[in-house]
């Protein structure tokens, strides 16, 4: 029935739906993205920009949320070192939920992103904010050569802020490491700079040409013009034709790598050093190239906007499109989708009323086959009491008592006898006149030689308000309890005590016998005692389990209905 269900369910959605092609990622090669980096391997940085930008619409189509990031992030470096910080700031901070910061293998893509966020913020004067980059940046590098940059950074910024002391103990601890020539000129020129920076006393001078000395032993042409411009400022003061001198070094060698940006510190420094005729020069040429530069970074922001603008266009009217395709398939899918519903719908409330139709009967069937599994519990349950108790009571009274006549036997076997009629019929039980003497005479009945039985509290006004029902229940509860007293305890005194305790009667057993062991086998006497005491609504606890004896308190609502 179950697989009828579900195989029309599936039937219907394939045909609802089979005319939509499931999306998957692709797994063929992003060529955008391969071709972006070839131009910026080339210095081709706007066509790489736009190239980028074309891989993360690739990427986005295909739900690739690493290749999206990666575009984000080398647009963002594209920026930066064109000059466009705050577009820049924007591509790095958009990236950065698309890397997962618990996969180790994104770490390098988060530690680059971070890192360029640092720069952006130091190229924009924002110190504070570029620690904290650089700080976030950590985090994720992996290898000890990022973390020297990094430190460096951080140095660095401090430095710019005129937290000398910080600066130089971070250059300190990088210094102390194993360096490579680069990384050691590079952090020794920044410690020397530093320190001079901090106290103008402090001779600087043998330290930074060491730096340039290694700098132009390795043709690190921009670790030299760091070098040159440190040693034009430690000069500027004291000499300031040597300063002047390497001033102009720090130009050619900006000039030979054609970095505008160190030209422009470069000519700022002949300007303040020159005499005035040479000092105009210097100022127009340095006007010059600022109008170009900023020019070109004006140009360069312009076309990435541009960019960033054509993508978004790009993605809106791909969406309308989709969004026009949807509404024209729709209505042709509709008329479909509702004719499969109908049917779906149809064959389910079919099934589904054969399946309750099932039930229904399969629960009429048992409650039919519990109802006479209930009679048969019950005629055996009066089988038991009236018979078996019975009968062992009138063995018991006959053995008991010795004064019995022959007539008197008679009469209880008749007794039981008309008992026995009834087993299989309903019979109203009449209220008991003198009960508690009804309840005497049981008890006393198991008395012998043997056993002494002590009953205390079994007065007539104790049972007020017990209802018919509930005495004849209780009746044959009592005479299990002696009855297994009896067989199995081999008990020489037993007290039966009753009393009222608020609104509820309580029944104390207790016997001096063999007591029971832990683990008491329910018979079907004990299993009928259950159930006659759940009747009633009673409770019952076995309060001992040794051999000194066995403790049965039992008791139950007076108020109940009968």
């Amino acid at each position: 029935m179950k697989l009828s269900v579900f195989a029309i369910i599936l039937l219907a959605l394939f045909s609802a739906c089979s005319d939509n092609k499931a999306v998957k990622k692709s797994t063929e090669p992003n060529t955008f993205y391969y071709q972006a980096y070839h131009y910026d391997d080339h210095g081709l940085q706007d066509s790489a920009f736009l190239f980028f930008s074309k891989a993360k619409d690739v990427f986005s189509q295909r739900g690739d949320s690493l290749g999206i990031g990666k575009c984000l992030l080398n647009m963002a470096i594209i920026s930066n070192s064109r000059g466009d910080y705050f577009g820049a700031q924007e591509l790095s901070l958009s990236a950065i939920p698309f890397f997962r910061p618990h996969n180790l293998k994104e770490h390098p893509y988060l530690q680059s992103n971070y890192n360029n966020l640092g720069m952006v913020s130091y190229n924009l004067l924002d110190f504070r904010q570029a620690i904290t980059f650089y700080n976030i940046a950590k985090k994720y590098t992996l290898d000890a050569a990022g973390l020297l940059i990094l430190n460096n950074n951080i140095a660095n910024a401090y430095r710019r802020l005129g937290e000398f002391d910080k600066a130089i103990k971070i250059y300190s601890i990088i210094l102390s490491q194993k360096l490579s020539e680069k990384e050691w000129s590079r952090t020794l020129s920044n410690f020397a700079y530093t320190k001079w920076q901090q106290n103008r006393k402090y001779d600087a001078s043998n330290e930074l040409f060491r730096a340039l000395k290694v700098r132009k032993h390795i043709a690190d042409l921009q670790g030299q013009i760091s070098s040159y411009t440190f040693l034009t400022d430690f000069y500027s003061l004291t000499q300031p034709g040597l300063a002047k001198y390497y001033a102009k070094e720090m130009y050619n060698v900006a000039e030979k790598i054609n970095n505008p940006n160190d030209k422009l510190e470069a000519l700022q420094r002949l300007v303040r050093l020159s005499a005035e005729n040479q000092s105009k020069q210097y100022f127009n040429v340095h006007q010059i190239l600022n109008d170009s530069l900023q020019t070109a970074r004006n140009a360069a922001k312009n076309q990435f906007a541009l960019i960033r603008y054509e993508s978004e266009k790009s993605k809106a009217d791909n969406l309308r499109l989709q969004q026009e395709n949807t509404e024209k398939t729709y209505q042709v899918n509709k008329q479909k989708t509702v004719t499969y519903l109908l049917s779906f719908l149809f064959v389910l409330f079919t099934l589904i009323g054969l399946y309750l139709s099932k039930k229904r009967k399969e629960r009429l069937e048992l409650t039919a086959q519990n109802r006479i599994k209930e009679g048969q519990l019950k005629t055996s349950k009066k089988v038991h009491d009236v018979v078996a108790n019975g009968l062992y009571r009138v063995m018991t009274e006959i053995e008991n008592q010795s004064g019995i006549g022959k007539e008197e036997i008679l009469d209880r076997l008749d007794g039981m006898y008309q008992k026995s009629r009834d087993i299989s019929y309903e019979v109203e039980l009449p209220q008991a006149q003198d009960y508690h003497k009804k309840i005497n005479s049981l008890l006393k009945i198991f008395e012998s030689e043997r056993v002494h039985i002590t009953i205390e509290g079994n007065t007539q006004n104790l049972w007020e308000g017990i209802s018919a029902s509930v005495e004849h229940e209780l009746e044959h509860i009592l005479q299990e309890f002696m009855v297994n007293m009896d067989k199995h305890s081999q008990a020489s005194h037993v007290s039966v005590r009753f009393s009222r305790q608020g609104d509820r009667l309580a029944i104390s057993y207790h016997d001096d016998g063999i007591g029971v062991s832990d683990k008491i086998n329910y018979g079907n006497g004990l299993k009928n005692t259950g159930n006659r005491i759940k009747n009633i609504q009673g409770e019952i606890i076995f309060g001992t389990k040794s051999e000194k004896g066995l403790e049965i308190n039992f008791s139950f609502p007076v108020s109940q209905q009968p």
